[in-house]
């Protein structure tokens, strides 16, 4: 027997000459997809689907590419929700004004709940946003601008730079659409930023990127606060397509949710909290009019995603030899 170490042996996955030209074929397909989906399914489903695959993958901004679980992340969905109806309604604002102060004042709450909550790590990072997010609950539950568990409602979507008139589904329907897409190129352009790779390094080892000088703390705040400030954009959007914003909005189940929806599609993928988000979304629409209880129903479909695909559907598929083939990585 010799001294010498046998090498392990690896599976090499040759990646197709043309992979660039099929994601680029994928991504056309999707695209034509979304322009052409209002021709043949409910507008309103859609953009609710829209709304909250956004918000799913602002969540995963901060599980899947930095490792901190947030259970208090309808705080800055709900909260944006409120901002932006109140500032619509009450205050005449137009709807690209009220949506930026439902950021604004998302990215303040996520400044505030993260500067106490990174000083913990793990389940007591969870918790105490958990509990942050629950007081929050409360005060929206007693100031006066919410209207208690009636909440805003019956807000007007208004003309968007004075120019598109928002009260017109189709016109609704590409907005909310252009905010989508924005939202996940400045989530993409964020994660592949030198920015972005110092959070990885976090999510990986905190204590080498702690070694090699970096400011953890620091990094995890601004993941914090820009993953709280792009759910609060979901929020926003979210209030203008129902036109009203209410407690369920920024109660716990919400964060639950959207847990959910980041598990099922795959953690760390752009694209995985968006087939969540949808599946969820649609399982919730699809079955919200049949015998069938729909919390059953989603949590059966749940334990069978975790059992057969551990890195959810999207992440299971980056894995698998096809994904890999075409050129796909956990981090598209």
């Amino acid at each position: 027997m010799s001294g010498k170490s046998e090498p392990i042996a690896t599976e090499q996955i040759a990646v197709h000459p043309r992979s660039g030209w099929i994601r680029l074929a994928l991504l056309a397909v999707i695209a034509a997809a979304l322009l052409l989906a209002p021709q043949f399914l409910y507008p309103i489903f859609l953009m609710k689907l829209l709304a909250f695959g956004l918000f799913a993958a602002a969540f995963n901004l901060l599980l899947g590419y930095t490792g901190l679980l947030s259970f208090g992340h309808a705080a800055f969905f709900g909260g944006a929700a409120y901002f932006t109806a109140h500032a619509v309604k009450v205050w005449g604002w137009p709807p690209e004004a009220g949506i930026l102060l439902g950021v604004l004042g998302a990215a303040a709450l996520g400044l505030v709940m993260g500067a106490i909550a990174i000083r913990r790590q793990g389940i007591y990072f969870a918790m105490i946003t958990l509990a942050l997010s629950q007081m929050f609950f409360f005060f929206c539950l007693q100031a006066g601008f919410t209207h208690g568990e009636d909440g805003i409602q019956s807000v007007p979507r208004g003309r968007l730079f004075g120019l598109f008139d928002l009260s017109d589904t189709m016109t609704m329907y590409y907005f909310v659409l252009a905010v989508f897409i924005l939202g996940l190129l400045i989530i993409w352009r964020f994660v592949n930023s030198p920015f972005g790779m110092i959070l990885k390094s976090i999510r990986e080892n905190e204590q080498r990127a702690i070694s090699l000088g970096y400011s953890v703390s620091r990094y995890k705040l601004g993941a914090f606060v820009m993953s709280a400030a792009l759910a609060g954009l979901a929020g926003g959007v979210k209030a203008l397509i129902f036109q009203f914003a209410t407690l369920t909005d920024v109660s716990w189940q919400m964060s639950g949710e959207v847990i959910l929806m980041t598990l099922l599609g795959g953690i760390g993928t752009l694209a995985g909290p968006v087939v969540g988000a949808g599946l969820v979304v649609t399982l919730q629409n699809y079955l919200a009019t049949s015998d069938f209880p729909v919390t059953i129903i989603t949590g059966v479909v749940f334990m069978v995603c975790v059992l057969v695909f551990r890195r959810g559907l999207i992440g299971e598929f980056f894995a698998s030899k096809l994904g890999r083939k075409i050129g796909f990585r956990a981090e598209n």
